[in-house]
């Protein structure tokens, strides 16, 4: 597998020993969460190495705040906020800029290879206009979108509600069809 088809499927959740002496809760938010948070990494990354660096560095750091962590107004949101200030020191020791574009353009166009060329171009401006986005409204993009995630799943990984993800996700599409001088009709999201 290449650097730009990163699957964290066969990623380990919680070794059956640590599992043993961790906190419960963190053993099943792990399980739950590792997998995505590797998605998000790399496409920001573009490295898998770097990306499994990252998250281990961000659930080693909730593991030492763990407590803490479960007092927070929403532990989804405070954990993705760690993930994202890893991602972003990481990518500031690497003097980089997100990697979005070319990694996810490099994985779509090895998994396309006989698609036409026009087919590609169209996925590259729409990584560009995406990682164009607000913060917020590029990492819901950056799950719903490129990874695949239902929006509940977004808006529980991120710690907002599911209303606020579906705003967004209209949001970005209106604002994605516009830069990419599509048409876009109210109620399209409702048939995908």
């Amino acid at each position: 597998m290449s650097e730009g088809e990163f699957d964290p499927s066969g990623d380990q959740t919680v070794s059956n020993e640590l599992a043993g002496v961790l906190p419960v809760e963190y053993t099943a938010f792990h399980s739950q969460h590792h997998r995505a948070y590797l998605r998000y990494a790399h496409l920001q990354l573009g490295s898998r190495q770097d990306a499994v660096e990252v998250v281990d560095d961000a659930f080693t750091f909730l593991l030492k705040v763990w407590p803490q962590a479960l007092r927070e107004s929403s532990l989804h949101g405070f954990a993705w906020s760690v993930l994202r200030e890893h991602v972003e020191r990481r990518l500031a020791v690497l003097d980089r800029t997100p990697a979005m574009v070319e990694t996810a353009w490099f994985a779509a166009l090895r998994r396309s290879k006989r698609q036409r060329l026009e087919l590609q171009e169209a996925r590259l401006a729409l990584y560009a206009a995406i990682a164009e986005l607000p913060d917020r409204d590029y990492d819901i993009a950056l799950l719903a979108f490129l990874g695949g995630y239902h929006e509940d799943k977004v808006a529980q990984m991120m710690g907002i509600s599911s209303a606020a993800v579906r705003s967004k996700i209209r949001g970005a599409r209106r604002t994605l069809s516009r830069k990419l001088g599509l048409d876009w009709a109210a109620g399209e999201e409702k048939d995908q």
